[in-house]
């Protein structure tokens, strides 16, 4: 609260006009505008139930799956018959009453969430615009399409790489032959939706390194010092991440993210050394 107060207050002395009650109507009424996008295209996906489970969240699932067929076409080509996975060995299930509709109704929330996140994310940027400095805002430019690709970028790699071999080593997981896997419906879709969404904030990670070395808060320097930190960060926010003990699915989200952290590093040189010239140049 003491930080809404100051930015608040920050904005009130840059625009005379408003008044601090004012700024929070302001952003109240871009609250309102983001749940909207949330709401209706949630709604949108609770409609259309075939495509937001079939197509979509059930997907990963089954042996036709995209990233199943590339594995069966990289076996043909290879000869390593057992890239090709198929059959698999659990079948969802719903103990629960009521627990269908309500994960239905989460699910078309989440979807929602996952595709309106650029205009949320433009809505945020724009109440936060105008109470920056210049400096800063030259900072955070870019910020809404940047933010939005690589958000989307780590919600594919989820989707398509993670999710599907952790369904997979979940799913056909057995401490015994005569243990039959029948997954809980809620489980399955907190799993892919928590997946998905979780990765996708992570990828946001470039995007923050590069607004801070803007701002002369990161150093490529300093990110280069800590990589150890970063390594055992990076491994315990994989294992956050992936529901799934085995190291195969937390190596698969672990990878990408310490790239990202290398990303960071090369970003932020870049930014140093084109804040340098101008230095230079004066």
């Amino acid at each position: 609260m003491k930080l809404l107060d100051k930015f608040l207050r920050r904005r009130t002395a840059a625009d005379a006009e408003m008044s601090f009650l004012e700024h929070l109507e302001e952003l109240r009424w871009h609250l309102l505008r983001s749940l909207m996008a949330v709401v209706l295209l949630a709604v949108f996906f609770f409609v259309n139930k075939k495509l937001l489970f079939d197509v979509i969240l059930l997907g990963p699932q089954r042996e036709d799956f995209w990233t199943f067929r590339q594995m069966c076409r990289l076996a043909e080509a290879t000869g390593i018959k057992a890239l090709c996975i198929k059959d698999f060995s659990f079948t969802l299930t719903n103990i629960q009453l009521a627990a269908q509709f309500m994960v239905h109704l989460k699910a078309a929330f989440i979807l929602g969430v996952v595709l309106s996140f650029p205009y949320v994310l433009w809505e945020v940027w724009r109440f936060v615009e105008p109470g920056l400095y210049p400096r800063e805002k030259r900072a955070a430019s870019g910020v809404v399409l940047m933010g939005s690709v690589l958000f989307y970028c780590g919600v594919l790699f989820a989707y398509f790489l993670v999710v599907p071999f952790t369904v997979l080593f979940l799913g056909e997981y057995q401490v015994s032959s005569e243990i039959a896997n029948q997954i809980n419906l809620s489980s399955y879709i907190g799993t892919v939706t928590g997946l998905c969404f979780a990765t996708g904030l992570m990828f946001e990670f470039p995007m923050v390194i590069y607004v801070l070395a803007r701002l002369g808060l990161a150093t490529h320097e300093l990110l280069a010092e800590y990589r150890k930190i970063a390594v055992v960060v990076v491994l315990l926010l994989a294992a956050m991440i992936t529901p799934s003990p085995d190291i195969f699915s937390q190596m698969l989200v672990a990878l990408p993210l310490y790239g990202l952290y290398e990303v960071g590093i090369i970003i932020s040189r870049r930014v140093s050394r084109m804040e340098e010239v101008p230095q230079a140049e004066s």
